[in-house]
C-alpha cells in the first residue's frame, strides 16, 4: 500500500505581489485536493491571512513551525519569517524577492532532508530575486545546483513535450553554445525522463533546427548541418528514436509535433512561443534530471492582475497533479529495476 500514501507536497510561495499565492490558495480551496496530497506552504501565516481576506478566498489552514509537522487532510503553511510584510500588489518589490528566495531555500531544505516528497514552485521575478546570496537566472539553475543531477526545462501537458536546448541565455550567443556533447546530454536526460518519469518504454525525440528551414543546406547558416545531423546519427546509432533537424517555422503547425513523445528546441522562445500558443493553461514546468520531482505552472507573477481575485489556477492544478503523477511514476520505475523479472513479464 506504499504507493498509496499521501504524498507531502510542498510549495514555494513565489512573488507576493504577483499571482502566486492566489494560484495556490485558489487550487487547495477545493477540498478533493486534499484527497491527493498534503500540501504544504512554505511563507508566512500573516501573508497567507492577508491574501485570503485581500482575495475572498475560503480557506483554512494550519499553521506550523516544520514540515515535519505537517497533517495529512490539511492545508499546512510552515512559517518561514515571522515579521509583518506589507503586500504591494503588481509591484516588483526588493523585499518581495527577498521573501520568495527565503521561501525556496526553506522549501529545498525540507526536500533535501525528506520532510515533503515534492516540490511545486509558484512564480517569482528573475529581476527582484538577485543578490549577493542568490545570483541565478531562476528556479532551474539553483535547483541543479542544490538538488544534484543534470537539470533541463521541460515544457510538458499529456498530449506534448517541449524540451530546451538552452534556455534563459541570449539568442545571438545560442548558436555558438550548441555542440555534439550538449545535443547528446539533453536527448539523454529527455529519453532517461520519458522512461522514468512519463512510463514511455522506447520514446521518439524530434529535433527542432537552429536556423530557419534548419539552414537550407548551408545557405542560411552551418550549424543545423555541422552540428545537429551528425549527433543525431551518433545519437542513433547508439539506439536513440532521434529525428530531425526540423524546420521549427512548419512543425507544429503541420501537426509533425504529434508523432513525437518529445520535442527539443533549440533556444526559449523556439520551444515556448508553440507550447504556450497550444496549450497555455494546462501546461507545466518540469524540471527534468534532477534527483527531486519539481514543477511550477507555465505563467509568470502577472502583476498586471495580482490582488484582483482574478487569476486563473489551472496551471498550477496541473502543475501538483503533474508533480504526484511523476513521484509515483518513478517509484514505480525504482520498483521495477530493482525487480527485473517482474519488469521482463511486464514487457511481454
Amino acid at each position: 500500500m506504499e504507493e498509496e500514501k499521501k504524498i507531502k507536497l510542498g510549495i514555494s510561495i513565489g512573488d507576493i505581489n504577483g499571482i502566486g499565492c492566489e494560484v495556490v490558495l485558489k487550487t487547495f480551496e477545493d477540498q478533493r485536493m486534499l484527497e491527493f496530497c498534503t500540501p504544504i506552504l512554505f511563507a508566512s501565516n500573516k501573508i497567507i491571512s492577508q491574501q485570503k481576506q485581500d482575495l475572498g478566498i475560503g480557506l483554512n489552514y494550519h499553521g506550523i513551525q516544520s514540515a515535519g509537522q505537517a497533517r495529512d487532510n490539511k492545508v499546512n503553511v510552515v512559517s518561514v519569517w515571522k515579521e509583518s510584510v506589507d503586500i504591494h500588489y503588481g509591484q516588483a518589490t526588493d523585499q518581495a524577492g527577498s521573501l520568495a528566495i527565503k521561501s525556496l531555500k526553506a522549501a529545498v531544505k525540507a526536500l533535501k532532508q525528506g520532510e515533503i516528497d515534492v516540490l511545486v514552485t509558484a512564480p517569482i521575478n528573475k529581476a527582484n530575486i538577485q543578490s549577493d546570496e542568490f545570483n541565478f537566472p531562476g528556479h532551474t539553475d539553483y535547483l541543479a545546483k542544490e538538488l544534484g543531477g543534470d537539470s533541463l526545462m521541460f515544457m510538458v501537458t499529456p498530449e506534448l513535450k517541449i524540451g530546451l536546448l538552452t534556455d534563459h541565455l541570449a539568442v545571438k550567443d545560442v548558436p555558438a553554445s550548441i555542440d555534439g556533447e550538449l545535443v547528446a546530454r539533453k536527448v539523454g536526460i529527455i529519453d532517461k525522463s520519458l522512461r522514468m518519469d512519463f512510463g514511455i518504454r522506447r520514446p521518439k525525440i524530434a529535433l527542432l533546427g537552429i536556423n530557419p528551414h534548419s539552414g537550407d543546406n548551408g545557405v542560411i547558416g552551418k550549424e543545423d548541418d555541422e552540428v545537429l545531423r551528425p549527433s543525431i546519427e551518433a545519437l542513433s546509432q547508439k539506439g536513440l528514436l532521434v529525428f530531425g533537424p526540423y524546420a521549427a517555422d512548419s512543425f507544429f503547425g503541420s501537426g509533425t509535433h504529434l508523432q513525437f513523445d518529445a520535442v527539443l528546441a533549440a533556444y526559449h522562445d523556439q520551444g515556448l512561443i508553440p507550447f504556450k500558443t497550444l496549450s497555455f493553461g494546462k501546461g507545466v514546468n518540469f524540471t527534468a534530471g534532477l534527483s527531486h520531482v519539481r514543477t511550477s505552472p507555465d505563467h509568470g507573477t502577472a502583476y498586471e492582475i495580482a490582488g484582483q481575485g482574478t487569476a486563473d489556477e489551472s496551471s498550477f492544478k496541473e502543475a501538483v497533479f503533474t508533480a504526484i503523477d511523476i513521484f509515483r511514476n518513478r517509484e514505480q520505475f525504482k520498483e521495477l529495476t530493482r525487480q527485473p523479472l517482474k519488469a521482463q513479464k511486464l514487457k511481454k
